[in-house]
């Protein structure tokens, strides 16, 4: 018996926010992978089923005891055109629950089949996408960026039709919500602020109960929403993440990075990067992402602005304050990170602190000239010793990286005479850096050829290797320096795709 604490609260919220929907039955539903760990710390008791047992219950063919499954409408801007309804059209909400501690997550399940919402679609998922999702939900969670969590992962024994026939997959994700801005903007859209209104609450009540005895609850509400999405791409930025598909029905009330379509991590760096297929324009672009979550952030003001005062000139001004709020604290939050990944800290004088700045996008911009890997740059830089002569070892395979080293000396020269007015001494410093900058990434060849192994031959052992590597990607592991290299030129992956 798999028991779940459901309390589908959610589901209390009325037929305006769902359509109820069962997932479609599949016909020989296998096990990829089930998370343990997180379903232990949720509080999830499997009373240990067996593994077909697992796959039954995580491909939809039965539901847990006390699920509500559903379908979540929503709108949505899709690539800056307004959709007034979009909704779950691959994703059923089986419930949601609360962990040993108190706090609320939803339980998803993502390819289970046609719903009210599918437009045509065929609401299930390739498995390819599902082991993307996978793979880099649960990497961004070990890297410490807030982030949907993956429960389970199973075959459906079924073909899905894209451009060409291929296995079928459903992957289990939980978040600590699944509302998003295209929520608000779907009542928002036909005026219907009676539930805009219990929407807002019930976000309070569930993700942000310490804004509830605020003199206007729903301006904190907003307030925190803003600073914690500003807080959260800051992260994206500092770790070379690019989401690819920044709709306002991809944004998360919960401050959480959600669908995981066309995502990449950069390798060699690039102001612009683009990966996603269907981003033809670059308008979610690696540098676009900060203004972009202001853009998302303007829609759910706007769905949300009769809840900040009576007076609606006086609740457009708290909007515009707020949101002017956010560049400010997006800034604040990057610098913060990225001088930390330079081992830079914030004890000194402020004229030195002020050109850290400048510092950070001086390196940024000799690494884009000189195409060197992001990643490894940081890393490199980490194992880089500020008493040792320029020709060290360290300091070579640094260059490595670079087209031409003239620049990256310089730059480095510039780096230690800003590190000698730091307190700290060079092991703490070069430990303080390993500790934020990553040596593994979920590197785009590899979930590639993850893919390929588990879509043409049946091979999961390529996903389940990459995944345990993932698990610790701060720290060196025996054997595994593969894992922590650019791609090939032959193994460049130009373009990420949705599943749909």
């Amino acid at each position: 018996m798999l028991h779940i604490p459901f309390t589908n609260r959610y589901d209390a919220l009325g037929d305006a926010f769902y359509v109820k929907t069962l997932p479609a039955s599949v016909a020989k539903p296998g096990l990829i992978k089930f998370n343990h760990d997180l379903a232990e710390q949720l509080g999830i008791v499997t009373d240990k089923l067996e593994t077909d047992e697992l796959a039954e219950i995580f491909a939809g063919n039965q539901m847990p005891d006390g699920a509500e499954p559903l379908a979540m409408a929503y709108a949505g801007h899709q690539f800056g055109h307004f959709n007034p309804q979009l909704g779950d059209g691959r994703a059923i909400l089986i419930g949601d629950m609360q962990d040993k501690d108190g706090q609320g997550f939803d339980v998803q399940l993502k390819g289970s089949g046609q719903t009210y919402y599918s437009r045509n679609g065929d609401g299930r998922a390739a498995l390819g996408p599902v082991l993307r999702e996978y793979l880099l939900s649960e990497a961004m969670a070990k890297l410490g960026v807030p982030t949907t969590r993956a429960l389970a992962a199973v075959t459906t024994g079924e073909e899905v039709v894209r451009e060409r026939m291929l296995p079928g997959g459903i992957i289990t994700r939980i978040a600590r919500s699944f509302v998003r801005v295209g929520t608000f903007q779907f009542f928002a859209a036909r005026g219907d602020l009676e539930s805009v209104k219990k929407l807002a609450d019930y976000v309070i009540e569930r993700n942000y109960p310490q804004v509830r005895e605020a003199e206007n609850p729903y301006v904190d509400l907003f307030q925190t929403i803003v600073d914690n999405q500003a807080a959260l791409i800051a992260r994206w930025m500092q770790i070379g993440f690019i989401h690819g598909v920044m709709n306002t029905d991809n944004m998360s009330i919960a401050g959480e990075t959600i669908d995981y379509g066309p995502c990449a991590f950069m390798d060699d760096y690039d102001h612009n990067r683009v990966y996603s297929s269907i981003d033809r324009d670059g308008r979610y672009a690696y540098s676009n992402q900060p203004p972009i979550g202001l853009w998302n952030l303007t829609r759910l003001a706007e769905s949300i602005v009769p809840l900040l005062a009576q007076d609606d000139d006086a609740a457009v001004e708290i909007a515009k304050a707020i949101l002017n709020s956010y560049q400010p604290t997006y800034e604040q939050h990057w610098l913060a990170g990225m001088r930390s990944k330079l081992g830079l800290t914030t004890q000194v004088e402020q004229a030195i602190a002020d050109d850290d700045k400048a510092l950070i996008e001086s390196l940024l911009n000799i690494m884009a000239h000189h195409h060197a890997d992001f990643t490894l740059t940081f890393l490199h830089l980490s194992q880089v010793s500020q008493l040792t002569p320029s020709t060290s070892e360290q300091d070579t395979v640094l260059r490595e990286l670079f087209d031409n080293s003239t620049q990256i000396d310089e730059w480095l020269e510039t780096w230690r005479q800003r590190l000698s007015h730091e307190a700290l001494n060079d092991e703490a410093r070069q430990a303080n850096m390993k500790a934020i900058n990553p040596v593994y990434i979920p590197r785009n060849h590899q979930v590639e050829a993850a893919i390929r192994a588990a879509e043409d031959q049946n091979d999961f052992s390529v996903f389940h290797d990459l995944h345990d590597v993932l698990q610790n990607p701060y720290v060196e592991q025996q054997g595994q320096d593969r894992y922590k290299l650019p791609p090939k030129p032959e193994e460049i992956v130009h373009q990420t795709f949705c599943g749909t």
